[in-house]
């Protein structure tokens, strides 16, 4: 699922303001569909040269909220910011403990220059990179097989958990099992 930013907001290069981000959010909720299994729901900022916190907060970071929410199997990503917007969001983001993913994606739909956004704390950030380093990963195989890991199970679907709710791992069933992926992977 793709959303073109600059076409919701009717070709504006600058987008600022509380107000301005709530139109954009209300255009992301109504264009937004629930897929069936989960996927990245690229916010497209091609054509955007500024963004303010006050938009991205009240646009972005509330469509990414909602959409982990309410649309469960839908994971927000920024796509194509430029330098200015996308140091708007990371500073945004790293005031609140929060991150978000971040990518330049081909029109062919190739997504190359992956990142996160923002800041996550110590224990996030170790978990987020065990993720990425198995590519895939359940609170039972991370509580068995992390070296000196003295977390059990419950604590690590905890921690899963967490990063799923800000949309940074998506989250499949497995029977009783939930297995975390990186929304995003390098290739």
């Amino acid at each position: 699922m793709q959303f073109g930013v600059q076409e919701l907001m009717g070709g504006s290069e600058i987008l600022s303001g509380a107000q301005m981000g709530k139109q954009l959010f209300a255009a992301l909720v109504a264009g937004a569909k629930r897929p069936d299994e989960p996927e990245p729901a690229f916010i497209d900022f091609t054509g955007i040269r500024v963004a303010t916190a006050s938009f991205l907060r009240e646009s972005v970071i509330a469509f990414r909220d909602y959409a982990r929410s309410t649309l469960t199997t839908l994971y927000p990503v920024i796509a194509n910011a430029t330098p200015p917007v996308t140091e708007e969001i990371a500073f945004f983001l790293h005031h609140r403990n929060d991150a978000l993913w971040a990518c330049d994606r081909e029109p062919n739909g190739a997504i190359r220059n992956i990142r996160l956004l923002g800041e996550l704390d110590d224990t996030q950030r170790a978990t987020f990179e065990s993720v990425l380093r198995l590519g895939e990963a359940t609170a039972p195989a991370l509580a068995a097989n992390e070296q000196g890991a003295t977390v059990g199970a419950t604590a690590w679907n905890n921690r899963l958990s967490s990063l799923a709710a800000l949309g940074l791992l998506m989250e499949r069933r497995g029977g009783k099992t939930k297995l975390f992926v990186p929304v995003l992977r390098s290739t």
